[in-house]
């Protein structure tokens, strides 16, 4: 009752418009891109070019590029244009490795903000320009619209669809009640001697998990720009979608794990962001609530019937939590198709709750197709 309550909360204040804007910042900061890949030669291309088509002043940024074990033409391409290139051959590659090593090589120069993005995202010319306008107006950490870049198998839209119940419920919805946004690992801005001061402790492949903590636990306000879109490539296959998750339920108990210990402590200081990160992490995945709830009720239904009448009100409340979380553009012909996939998905994630172990640490890079 508690995570449908929470989800359902959010969830109808994701539908709050939101009236505030930044206003134009009158200062171009100084900014580096950083853009971590992991043999990713299909789609670095994309990415660098919508970045060097920004309206942004080109001597006011640069693009920051830690190549893990590239394909020699690729690298030639890279060299070739507006990029700094860092070559890097980890013998495991991981985000928090290769913005470790950026961080190192770039530290001392003049930046003032450090932007991450994934290889596989691609920007609107406009997407630098708005988060210097937050940065200006005071926001050290701000988070971008992350959405599907491709919706080409029913795998891609549910991931798509995830993605953006997650935009509503832990980003939209929390800045709409006062409370950080989530970060989402790419499509992230940060002040730039921050990050440099903290990216030593990021050790895990849920880096954006880490980041979270260590904001939070100094107080530091997480924004979220709805209207700053960042397309991504989602997982095409149920397998390679199985194994992600997996990593990200094994980096939220860590992560969870490693901030409980300040728990007490924001609760004393009325650290409120902090404190509903803890609870948040304390959830169970949704998919879980939405395959296990009907489950439990339908037992229940079978042994007595009037003790199942509040598993099915909390199973429609969940039901309505998730419909005012997913987007108009995304309820599709196609989607109701996808639906169909969910029992399997309940079934996986179920299984990924039994084999997390080892898995903190372990990157997993989307396969991309033609």
């Amino acid at each position: 009752a508690l995570a449908v309550a929470y989800l359902f909360i959010f969830a109808l204040f994701s539908l709050r418009r939101r009236y505030f804007t930044f206003d134009p910042a009158r200062v171009k900061h100084r900014i580096a891109v950083l853009v971590p890949a992991h043999r990713e030669d299909a789609v670095i291309g994309e990415s660098v070019a919508s970045l060097l088509a920004q309206d942004y002043p080109q001597e006011a940024f640069d693009i920051v590029v830690i190549a893990d074990r590239f394909e020699p033409a690729t690298l030639d391409t890279l060299r070739r244009q507006r990029v700094r290139l860092l070559e890097v051959n980890f013998e495991q590659g991981s985000k928090a490795r290769a913005l470790n090593y950026a961080m190192q090589q770039i530290a001392g120069e003049p930046y003032e903000v450090a932007v991450i993005l994934d290889a596989d995202n691609t920007v609107g010319p406009d997407f630098l320009s708005r988060l210097n306008d937050a940065y200006h107006s005071g926001a050290m950490a701000v988070q971008a619209h992350r959405k599907a870049g491709n919706l080409d198998t029913d795998t891609a839209l549910l991931d798509a669809l995830s993605e953006e119940i997650n935009n509503s419920i832990f980003r939209k919805g929390h800045v709409a009640l006062g409370i950080s946004s989530a970060l989402i690992g790419s499509g992230m801005a940060l002040d730039f001697r921050w990050l440099a001061d903290h990216v030593g402790k990021l050790v895990t492949a849920g880096e954006d998990k880490e980041l979270e903590v260590l904001l939070l636990r100094e107080g530091v306000f997480i924004e979220y720009l709805d209207d700053v879109e960042v397309l991504d490539a989602k997982t095409r296959q149920e397998s390679a979608f199985y194994i992600q998750r997996r990593r990200w339920l094994a980096a939220q108990f860590y992560a969870l794990g490693s901030a409980l210990g300040s728990l007490p402590g924001a609760l004393l200081t009325g650290n409120i962001d902090f404190c509903d990160k803890c609870l948040q992490w304390m959830m169970p995945p949704r998919i879980l609530l939405l395959g296990g709830i009907p489950l439990w009720a339908a037992v229940m239904t079978a042994a007595h019937w009037t003790a199942s009448l509040k598993w099915w009100g909390l199973w429609l409340a969940l039901l309505f939590a998730l419909s005012f979380a997913t987007p108009d553009y995304l309820v599709t012909d196609r989607l109701r198709k996808a639906l169909r996939r969910l029992p399997v998905i309940f079934a996986l994630m179920a299984a990924n709750l039994l084999r997390m172990r080892g898995q903190k640490n372990r990157f997993v890079r989307t396969e991309h197709g033609a």
